[in-house]
């Protein structure tokens, strides 16, 4: 019964994975290019967007599109429409006279139907710096919280999962000890069979609430890797217990306890993601040298967080990170996700008491303490997590970094970048 639990479950993420490929296939496509190669300009340069409407492939004569312009996520500086004769036009998108983004969003309806494309200029985005404040004792308090969890022991239980294993990995589901009173941490641990000392990764998740199959590919290679969830729930269970949670007791779980940094959600999962080191690195089969940390979205800035609470981590991968230059939107450029001072949010989270306490957890602020080499990665086009966020916490690291963007991308990777972020830290944490 339970195979047959882990087979549907795989069935509905391929179906889903179908869905949305076939939604992301339109009938009416709608092409945006800025007049810049790489989409970037300097301050004061303006910026134009070619816009090109198409239908089976031709350009659509006579279609009528709605365009707005404007800073990411924030009220549209120009809204209006026009009839395009041949399926074409050029829109002045204006400038910026300080570092940021400006995008252009064009809607067409079709049969009922409406159609949506933007582009996104990017003006000096390597010069944006951040409008996080840290606060004063903000290492200490992320210290008195290790020294707190240090003091928890790890109770580490592990079950094989045989029916995951292959031929070179053994794959366990794992819970531990967490931070907080008698919390557990859940995770997919998986562990090559071959007698020998391997380096570890980490795989933090992005948000919401899943079941996790586990990094078994990346194990098969070599490598010890445990891929976590945050809500302290097993992540076995049957989808419908996930759906449940995510549509009852932990929906919107990112804004719980947010007046409070000593109580806010995220305290518990930063320090859990510590905790996960401490399991790795603890495992006889652990090299004792090579750990690194991996994840998108709200992985992307645990990954930045862990690494930055830890010091044991040697690398790190993060694709468009959340949670970075929080309070930017109360400045007038938008902020990251979760977005806690949009529209929707602004009347309900503009306190000071909240305002104070994601200075704790802003990823802007660890950010600054990193000491390893990093690779990230994101596009111009995301609106969830914007580039002005992202570059916000890009732009204050010392460590080495790299950075690989791909323009024309939102919230997601093409697979040969994702590729590469993996192919990246798996060489990192393999040298010799």
């Amino acid at each position: 019964m339970k195979n047959r639990r882990i087979l549907l479950a795989l069935l509905l993420t391929v179906i889903a994975g179908i869905t949305v490929q076939a939604q992301n296939e339109q009938q009416l496509k709608i092409i945006i290019s800025p007049n810049h190669d790489d989409w970037t300009y300097k301050i004061g340069e303006p910026a134009k967007f070619d816009v090109t409407i198409f239908k089976n492939n031709v350009p659509l004569k006579n279609v009528k599109i709605y365009y707005e312009t404007g800073l990411e996520r924030m009220t549209p500086v120009k809204k209006d429409s026009l009839v395009l004769a041949n399926g074409k036009t050029i829109i002045n998108g204006g400038t910026l006279k300080q570092a940021g983004f400006l995008r252009c969003t064009v809607t067409s309806i079709l049969d009922g139907v409406t159609y949506r494309g933007l582009a996104t200029a990017g003006f000096d985005p390597y010069s944006i710096q951040p409008y996080a404040q840290m606060p004063a004792d903000f290492l200490q308090f992320w210290d008195s919280g290790k020294t707190e969890l240090s003091k928890i022991p790890m109770d580490a239980k592990m079950v094989l999962l045989p029916e995951r294993c292959t031929e070179n990995t053994n794959v366990y589901h794992l819970n531990l000890r967490g931070y907080g009173r008698n919390s557990r941490l859940y995770g997919i641990l998986c562990v090559p069979k071959k007698e020998g000392k391997y380096p570890a990764l980490l795989r933090v998740p992005g948000a919401g609430i899943r079941p996790y199959n586990g990094d078994i590919g990346t194990a098969d290679k070599g490598i010890i890797t445990l891929e976590i969830g945050i809500h302290g729930i097993p992540v076995t269970l049957d989808p419908q217990v996930y759906t449940s949670l995510a549509e009852g007791a932990l929906s919107g779980y990112q804004n719980f306890n947010l007046d409070d940094k000593d109580r806010f959600y995220y305290k518990r999962v930063y320090l859990n993601c510590v905790r996960a080191n401490d399991f790795l690195t603890s495992l006889p089969q652990y090299d004792g040298s090579n750990l690194g940390v991996m994840g998108g979205s709200q992985g992307g800035a645990l990954s930045i967080v862990t690494a930055a609470l830890d010091s044991r981590v040697k690398y790190l991968s993060a694709m468009y990170p959340a949670l970075s230059d929080l309070t930017a939107t109360l400045k007038g450029r938008t902020g990251g996700w979760p977005n806690y001072f949009d529209k929707s949010n602004i009347d309900f989270n503009n306190k000071p008491e909240k305002i104070a306490a994601l200075g704790y957890y802003d990823v802007v602020n660890f950010a600054k303490q990193l000491k390893v080499p990093g690779i990230y990665s994101w596009g111009f086009n995301d609106e969830v997590c914007p580039p002005s966020s992202t570059f916000a916490s890009y732009n204050v690291i010392n460590a080495p970094k790299q950075l690989i963007i791909v323009q024309e991308t939102g919230h997601w990777g093409y697979p040969e970048q994702n590729e590469k972020m993996g192919n990246w830290i798996v060489d990192q944490l393999k040298k010799k």
